[in-house]
């Protein structure tokens, strides 16, 4: 994925489409003051520069689907690893809760259902089927919406065509109203989220620990950045 900093207006569209696409559980206030919301995907706003020339910046955090991830070698029960198409993974059968995934995860994108889930009566009727609930006790994290992968993949073999670039969109992504987000394969080098990776803006968070995000951001433009020592 290519995430460009650039275009993020941090309007949350694609924090909400996550929440809906994925069954994740509503956060109220309480778990928010605890630290225990659950949100795959969030927005992080910094503030840069000193009143009144202060800037907003926005730089949306997700699973970084790392290609030496530090929170598969630690699960006992191999309850999250990586996949032959790239993906980080978590079978949620298998997990037993022991958090050591979320103990060696340096974004913190994984989290802990500490309650079982409840929706309001009307609510439930707008869960996606394709999604496993996930019950209390166990970690969950993003898969990429890997239903929507494979849902993808299987309408081309039933029409009998290979899956193309921009055929597979996760939620965040077909919710963002800028094309802030990118998905595609970067193994292919045709592909557009290949061709971000080589911009020039192109750095990945936290990189120095080597675990090989699969996620690329684009840095931020600001044509009026001031000088260092000055105001904007």
């Amino acid at each position: 994925m290519a995430v460009d900093a650039d275009k993020c207006t941090g309007c949350q569209a694609c924090v909400v489409a996550c929440q809906s696409e994925n069954n994740i559980p509503i956060n109220e206030p309480d778990h928010f003051l605890q630290r225990r919301a659950i949100q795959w995907i969030r927005i992080e706003r910094y503030w840069e520069g000193e009143f009144p020339d202060v800037k907003a910046r926005f730089v949306p955090m997700l699973c970084q689907h790392c290609e030496n991830a530090p929170c598969e070698s630690v699960c006992p029960v191999f309850a999250t690893y990586h996949n032959n198409e790239g993906l980080n993974v978590q079978v949620y059968n298998r997990c037993i809760g022991t958090r050591f995934c979320a103990n060696n995860d340096p974004w913190n994108v994984r989290f802990f259902n500490f309650w079982e889930p409840v929706w309001p009566e009307p609510l439930r009727n707008q869960l996606n089927t394709d999604v496993t609930v996930r019950s209390r006790g166990i970690m969950e994290k993003c898969p990429f919406c890997i239903q929507r992968i494979r849902r993808t993949t299987r309408d081309a073999g039933i029409e009998g065509r290979e899956v193309e670039d921009g055929d597979v969109v996760p939620a965040c992504v077909q919710s963002c109203p800028t094309n802030a987000l990118v998905f595609g394969d970067l193994n292919d080098s045709s592909s557009q989220v290949a061709h971000l990776r080589e911009d020039g803006r192109q750095y990945r968070i936290l990189d120095h620990l080597g675990t090989e995000p699969s996620v690329h951001y684009l840095a931020k433009i600001d044509p009026y950045a001031a000088s260092e020592g000055e105001h904007a």
